[in-house]
């Protein structure tokens, strides 16, 4: 998306117009995640509104008119051609926390429901299946693989199969 651009747009636009006074911070609000990219977990930074920035700012005329020409700033949430409606503190503080100690990230899931697989480790590597069942909490597939001419359901990693 073009979210850091919008960032970074708006930033400069900000020095340039000396606005600090008014617009104090730029966020593009993310979390940490684990995605499973090639049978691989992998630790990602993942946006949790893409297409969108936060904006903390004192909202005048001024201020607004500096973010609604920046360029790659498309639109506002809030009733069209209104000003933006502002969001609550509550609101903000919820979408910027970090999960608590221990909290688990739920990984996020390329696979679906009835799409067919390949298992590539194993006892079953090479054959195909078609995913019946997916369990993102422990990473875990359950696929039906066809043995001896019957569909058998098979619990397998998501770091065991691959897309066909």
């Amino acid at each position: 998306g073009y979210e850091a651009k919008v960032k970074a747009n708006l930033e400069s636009r900000i020095t340039s117009m000396n606005m600090e006074d008014r617009i104090f911070e730029v966020i593009i609000p993310t979390e940490d995640a684990v995605e499973i990219k090639g049978g691989k977990k992998q630790q990602v930074q993942r946006k949790v509104f893409p297409g969108y920035v936060l904006v903390r700012m004192d909202l005048d005329d001024d201020s607004w008119y500096v973010v609604r020409n920046t360029p790659a700033v498309t639109g506002f949430v809030g009733p069209p051609g209104a000003r933006p409606v502002p969001l609550s503190l509550t609101e903000v503080e919820s979408i910027l926390r970090e999960p608590e100690e221990g909290e688990v990230v739920a990984p996020s899931v390329e696979y679906e429901e009835g799409e067919n697989i390949r298992v590539t480790s194993g006892p079953f590597a090479d054959f195909t299946g078609t995913i019946s069942e997916i369990n993102a909490d422990a990473s875990k597939l359950k696929v039906l693989v066809s043995i001896f001419g019957r569909e058998t359901p098979v619990e397998l990693g998501f770091d065991q199969v691959a897309k066909l």
